[in-house]
């Protein structure tokens, strides 16, 4: 995944950082050449048969050879930083969602949800029946009837839940079918709640409050002075005392508006809270389409006109000024504020030239591909060191000086250096591998073996594309 993703960025001239820059590094090269030399800029889609090209060959590199080169992952949960470890060793909470189907005519439709939790020690988090899919809050709730032919999102231990399927013939399905997008983890999963001193829930049990439908809250455990009470043990029916410490089963989205009520206090921090706007859609799209025919049918800079769709998103509400000031990668603007004067020194000072002179002295008389494959090489092993961003802005003018002296296109060999930045597949340097290495369980290694098949396969699809087109 974090592999195409690079090689998508490829596939327009915003997908990644290096090529949104290289019409302004463009733009700022013209200064320094003659009028009959100066290069013209690229369009948004100019460079979409060389990024697909490169997309399928990612996509069939890892059908083929994917069970080879990648590495196998233990995933059991034995990690000291893994959750689902984390809270068997404490609570002895280690249960997974999973589902079940009630045939018609079983003995189990018209039981109320808390009938089922009560005999078989179980916590039903979803149902989907004809009447549509039932969620906790407001459409779960233990008064609830389940009628045949539902299915049911169920969390218990591996006896219990053995148990209740066993004894009513219910059908349990591989997997989530029904609930596989509202139950995912990113959806929602366990989460720890501790009761503050002044919580207006002390001295009530969840049954009192109920909990579920009113919170969204499925209690699975309750950790009270050292010990933990799990369901079975009348978990629902305890009052709750101050410093009660409740894991509970909970949407993520419900519990980003528990962190602002004052009866909870939220332990859980890593957990996905991406908020959700829908009445800003429309002015969303509004701006984006700007942004995008302002890219297509105008001659401002790319990143002009990206800037503008930007600017209206905030005005329009979209994004509050403190979200996108921190959105900002502020590391990357420094980057660029010392890079870019750097880059245009080397070229205005002539270095950049000098360069390049020496470079064809040492090559002799080769084919212009030649030079472009030896350039694509250094900007690969550039990017590998420093950041795609900044190996494109020293690169770019020794690339149009290059070109120049061998009687190239100074244009192609600009957007040969703006598209191998993105050739950074043999270590984790780039921000989609590094962000990958931790939750992946990856070494460098991996990235080696993996990447270094990638690295050669780019290059060569990247050259041979690019031939072909310009």
């Amino acid at each position: 995944m974090g592999f195409c993703a690079i090689l998508g960025g490829t596939v327009t001239m915003v997908g990644s950082s290096p090529l949104i820059l290289l019409n302004d590094l463009i733009l700022t090269s013209n200064r320094a050449l003659p009028p009959e030399q100066k290069m013209g800029t690229f369009h948004l889609f100019d460079v979409t048969p060389i990024g697909l090209a490169l997309v399928v060959t990612g996509v069939i590199y890892f059908i083929v050879a994917g069970k080879y080169v990648l590495p196998v992952i233990k995933t059991e949960g034995t990690r000291a930083g893994d959750t689902t470890y984390y809270l068997k060793r404490v609570y002895g909470v280690s249960y997974a969602v999973t589902e079940v189907k009630v045939p018609k005519g079983n003995p189990l439709a018209g039981w109320t949800i808390d009938e089922v939790e009560k005999r078989f020690i179980v916590r039903i988090v979803g149902m989907q029946s004809s009447d549509g899919l039932r969620l906790a809050p407001g459409g779960l709730a233990r008064d609830v009837e389940i009628p045949a032919g539902a299915s049911l999102a169920l969390m218990a231990s591996k006896e219990h839940l053995d148990d209740l399927i066993n004894t009513n013939q219910l059908v349990r399905q591989s997997g989530l079918k029904k609930f596989r997008e509202v139950l995912a983890q990113t959806k929602a999963g366990i989460a720890e709640i501790v009761i503050p001193p002044d919580s207006d829930l002390i001295g009530k049990s969840a049954r009192d409050v109920w909990m579920r439908k009113q919170y969204g809250l499925s209690t699975l455990a309750i950790h009270r002075h050292g010990e933990t009470i799990h369901k079975g043990e009348g978990v629902r029916d305890l009052p709750f005392e101050a410093g009660d410490t409740l894991v509970c089963y909970v949407n993520w989205e419900n519990l980003v508006r528990l962190e602002k009520d004052r009866n909870f206090v939220i332990v859980t921090t890593e957990y996905p809270r991406e908020e959700t706007r829908p009445q800003k859609v429309l002015p969303a799209l509004f701006f984006f389409l700007i942004a995008v025919n302002l890219v297509l049918f105008t001659d401002l800079r790319l990143s002009v006109s990206l800037l503008t769709g930007a600017l209206g998103m905030v005005l329009a509400g979209v994004l509050s000024m403190e979200e996108a000031y921190k959105a900002v990668s502020w590391k990357t603007v420094f980057l660029l504020a010392s890079l870019i004067p750097l880059g245009m020194a080397v070229e205005n000072t002539g270095t950049a030239a000098w360069i390049a002179e020496q470079t064809l002295e040492v090559l002799g008389d080769v084919p212009t591909w030649v030079l472009q494959a030896a350039l694509a090489l250094l900007a690969t092993f550039f990017t590998l060191v420093m950041s795609n961003v900044g190996a494109t802005v020293l690169l770019v003018p020794l690339a149009v000086n290059l070109a120049v002296a061998s009687g190239a296109n100074p244009a192609v060999f600009a957007l040969t250096v703006a598209i191998a930045t993105s050739d950074s597949f043999l270590i984790p340097t780039h921000q989609v591998n590094a962000l990958l290495m931790g939750p992946g369980g990856y070494r460098v290694a991996d990235f080696m073996r993996a990447g270094g098949v990638m690295t050669i396969l780019f290059l060569i699809v990247m050259l041979g594309m690019m031939n072909l087109i310009f």
